[in-house]
């Protein structure tokens, strides 16, 4: 299959001394018998001006699969490149890990010409992101998602940065990578509910933006595992949403308005990871039932009909994702988790509501007693089995992180 190239071009400068407003996104399918195209990845940085010192950033499960080859082609394009490991997951996207970077870049003496190479899923990506835009007050970073969630929403845009104790994502900053390489095929080590939890965000897409992709994934039979997709529909789901990102992206780089539609479904995702402690829900999973509430609340609203919130809820459990709130969540923790969302705006807590299949807006104008009544309509009842399980320790040595 022939490489797409999606360019990103951005109105602001937003680049560590490149001279330039834009990136690639690349989707490339593993060629020869490299067995993928990692390979390659070192003379498309150089072809795009990086060149010199490349700190490979990863974590063991990840690392085990695709760091050899990768560091590989990094030598043979002429780049001293090193590998950096992490511990893998959620509750390690924080501060300390981010001070390992910054150790391993002082070992290996990383300069503001060296580049920082993210290998893995959105939560190295995140952090190897907020550390170059932080380490020497800036250097260039590549990103090599290596998880659906990635390739889809994480890894483009720019924004990069940990968790705070009291909030997801709080600490960061708005830095866009020099070039992010997605190659589908790595998503055959993937663990199962690692790919029908990023499931969630492509259904995002289609709510707020492409009718076509929702429509694409309500025709498919099945589309919960990677092996659901021929190779020429896995591109197409991955250009889509990508497509999509890069446009909202374009318009509106530091979410000063219309960027704020990708966190549809987010805003209660986000209160469920916090009030479950980031350990019995995957961020997909967490949003898949934060977008069913919203649609709740559209619909009480009189925003969208109740046919358009079935056909969402119809299309998220086909995917195999959790559409019901899990009974036993106080109310107070709900609220405290979404008055430390990012939306909050003088004090208000903003919600993206869907209008139709295709479109969705921003709004403040949403009363408490709503939410609480979409939230208890959706709420699960003892006999219910789909509050997800806790995250084991296998599934954090998987294709995640």
């Amino acid at each position: 299959m022939d490489p797409y190239l999606i360019p990103v071009k951005l109105s602001s400068r937003s680049f560590h001394d490149s001279g330039t407003e834009s990136y690639d996104i690349l989707i490339q399918s593993a060629e020869g018998p490299s067995g993928h195209s990692l390979i390659q990845l070192g003379s498309q940085m150089r072809a795009r001006g990086l060149s010199g010192k490349a700190l490979v950033v990863s974590h063991p499960g990840i690392a085990k699969h695709f760091a050899e080859k990768l560091l590989q082609g990094l030598q043979q394009a002429g780049f001293a490149a090193h590998l950096c490991l992490l511990p893998a997951g959620e509750r390690y996207k924080t501060l300390r890990s981010v001070a390992k970077i910054y150790d391993a870049a002082l070992a290996f003496g990383l300069e503001r010409s060296s580049t920082l190479v993210a290998l893995g899923g959105g939560v190295i990506g995140d952090m190897v992101g907020f550390a170059a835009a932080t380490w020497l007050r800036g250097i260039p970073f590549v990103q090599v998602p290596t998880s659906l969630l990635a390739m889809v929403d994480a890894a483009i845009g720019g924004k990069t940065g940990v968790n705070h104790p009291q909030g997801k994502n709080l600490i960061g900053a708005f830095y866009q990578p020099r070039l992010v390489w997605i190659d589908p095929t790595l998503l055959q080590t993937l663990p199962q509910r690692e790919f029908t939890s990023a499931l969630a965000e492509v259904i995002k897409y289609g709510v707020i933006q492409a009718a076509d992709l929702f429509e694409f994934l309500e025709d498919r039979p099945q589309l919960s595992r990677y092996t659901d997709f021929a190779p020429d529909d896995l591109h197409y789901l991955l250009r889509r949403s990508a497509e999509c990102k890069a446009w909202v992206v374009q318009q509106d780089e530091k979410e000063a308005g219309l960027r704020a539609i990708l966190n549809y479904g987010h805003t209660l995702g986000h209160a469920l990871e916090a009030a479950t402690g980031y350990r019995r829900y995957l961020h997909g999973e967490a949003v898949a039932i934060g977008m069913v509430a919203a649609g709740e609340i559209a619909r009480r609203l009189g925003w969208w009909s109740a046919a358009e919130a079935e056909r969402q809820r119809r299309l998220i459990e086909k995917a195999g994702l959790p559409s019901r709130w899990p009974a036993g969540i106080p109310w107070e923790t709900v609220l405290q988790a979404m008055q430390a969302d990012k939306k909050v705006k003088q004090g208000r807590i903003r919600f993206v509501l869907p209008r139709r299949i295709g479109q969705a807006e921003l709004t403040d104008q949403v009363e408490l007693a709503e939410v609480q009544a979409a939230l208890a309509s959706i709420t699960a009842t003892s006999g219910t089995l789909e509050l997800g399980k806790p995250k084991d320790k296998k599934a954090w040595h998987g294709n995640n992180g």
